[in-house]
């Protein structure tokens, strides 16, 4: 039997491979943590390395799991978005620092082509704002930066996470899916768009130095036999945020998700039609099956769980991140008390990358369950903020289907619906993102005739959260969040 399916989630914090059978069945799961570097303010960078050598810890587990490469039929990658890795075509060994999807340092440089007039052509043509999130800036950044990318000549390989994988594992193919492209600014998003010479000028980023883009569901090559004692087949790739709609089977128009992970991802998807948006929400690929491309219109949150952590991490308000649920639970009301996430800046509607978080209405009344409780509001609120742009873009929600690790807390969940005064959704098995890899892997390992097909038959059952607050305490609530933002905007 060959039909097991083997997922690289390569995540913010960590690396982990799990390995389904061919109904979506999980089967098994390697986990490893990496390092977060924070070299000055607003600045987050990985070692690739690490992460390489992770990944190939968690995967050979996996595939020893299985009973070894003959067992399994596809390996499918999802990985964090917008992160650009620096590698050396010759070794697969990187040459600088990965810069994350978090990073800031190109804020000024954003906000000058703003001033410049830029924004509306680089939307037109790549669905994004300018805003330091996305790769393009970060990779314009590097290469004026740091002298060794400019040594390097044409041994130099630049790509999103996917794509420095694909080359470890297969040994040199060079490669990216269409809706990691779609995340870096660089790409012409409409029909069969590719790498567009006038935004590659304008970052400052030579096409040659970019992967190829393939379809979703593409066979992009063979793992090296020497890795795992077999040669596997990888075809199945997308960004975490697209690979979790397709988990949560949102592929027809209007179907709506939003993954609470390290930061909170709300896709609603749109068919073939690329959608535009007039009020600051993405228009992104959200997967491409042979030369067919599907959009998404997107609402990006920088901070959800990591909130979390670092209140557990760095303020040591809390012992562990289940631990916020109790004490959400302990309250009758949030005491007034508000907290606005801009760690890492503002993202959607908003894109203010200067912004800074702020904790407002505290008393001697307070305690660490209002911050706590506080946070985890936080999320309904900004999903809040998002359903209201997506609404005056003529997308509305008819329900919302959650993942994510953070989407396990049945308080957040719960609160989700009662501020949204929606049905909330969610999977029995919340790792959407690995399960969206998978459907896709399947579907070009030839396991399912299409995508829709994989979804129908791999998704599983579902929980669901139907609003409960009263339409008063609802509007207060409100309020006082948008009292709160105000006040941080300013």
């Amino acid at each position: 039997m060959t039909e097991n399916i083997i997922v690289i989630d390569e995540g913010t914090t960590s690396t982990r491979t799990m390995l389904f059978a061919a109904d979506g069945t999980p089967l098994g799961s390697a986990q490893r943590e990496f390092r977060q570097h924070y070299p000055g303010p607003g600045l987050v960078e990985h070692d690739a390395a690490e992460i390489w050598k992770a990944t190939l810890a968690c995967t050979r587990a996996m595939i020893d799991k299985a009973g070894g490469a003959a067992r399994i039929a596809a390996i499918g990658i999802t990985n964090q978005r917008e992160t650009a890795v620096f590698w050396d075509r010759k070794t697969g060994e990187p040459l600088a620092p990965a810069i994350v999807w978090q990073d800031r340092r190109t804020a000024a440089d954003c906000m000058a082509l703003k001033e410049g007039g830029h924004e509306a052509a680089v939307q037109a043509k790549s669905g994004l704002l300018l805003d330091p999130y996305f790769s393009g800036t970060k990779i314009g950044w590097a290469l004026k930066n740091w002298p060794q990318l400019c040594e390097a000549g044409d041994r130099l390989a630049v790509g999103t996470i996917e794509s420095y994988l694909v080359y470890r594992l297969t040994g040199g193919v060079h490669v990216s899916d269409a809706t990691n492209a779609s995340r870096t600014l660089l790409m012409a998003i409409d029909g069969a768009g590719g790498w567009d010479a006038e935004l590659c000028d304008l970052f400052g980023v030579p096409m040659a130095l970019l992967p190829e883009i393939a379809g979703c569901t593409t066979s992009v090559g063979t793992t090296d036999p020497a890795l795992f004692g077999g040669a596997i087949p990888i075809c199945g790739m997308a960004g975490d945020q697209q690979a979790a709609t397709i988990g949560q089977a949102c592929l027809a128009p209007g179907q709506t998700k939003a993954t609470f992970g390290t930061g909170a991802f709300i896709l609603s998807a749109s068919g073939t039609r690329r959608p535009y948006s007039a009020n600051r929400l993405l228009s992104t690929v959200l997967v491409q099956e042979g030369d067919v491309r599907s959009y998404a219109l997107e609402g990006s949150v920088f901070v959800a769980g990591s909130l979390i952590q670092w209140l557990r991490d760095g303020l040591g308000l809390l012992a562990s991140a289940g631990e916020s649920e109790g004490l959400a639970r302990s309250l009758d009301d949030n005491g007034g008390v508000y907290l606005v996430p801009a760690l890492s800046g503002l993202g959607a509607p908003h894109w203010q990358p200067g912004a800074l978080a702020a904790l407002s209405g505290l008393s001697f009344a307070s305690s660490k369950a209002h911050v706590a409780r506080a946070a985890l509001e936080a999320q309904a609120y900004q999903a809040h903020d998002l359903k209201t742009a997506f609404a005056a873009d003529g997308v509305d929600w008819a329900d919302l289907r959650i993942d994510g690790g953070m989407a396990a807390n049945n308080w957040m969940a719960q609160d989700l619906a009662d501020m949204l005064d929606l049905t909330v959704e969610r999977p029995d098995f919340i790792e959407s993102t690995a399960l969206g890899a998978a459907m896709l892997a399947a579907t070009g390992a030839g396991l399912y005739p299409d995508l829709l097909s994989a979804a129908q038959a791999m998704r599983g059952q579902t929980t669901r959260f139907t609003p409960a607050l009263e339409a008063d305490i609802r509007k207060a609530r409100l309020a006082g969040w948008q009292s709160a933002l105000a006040k941080l905007l300013e």
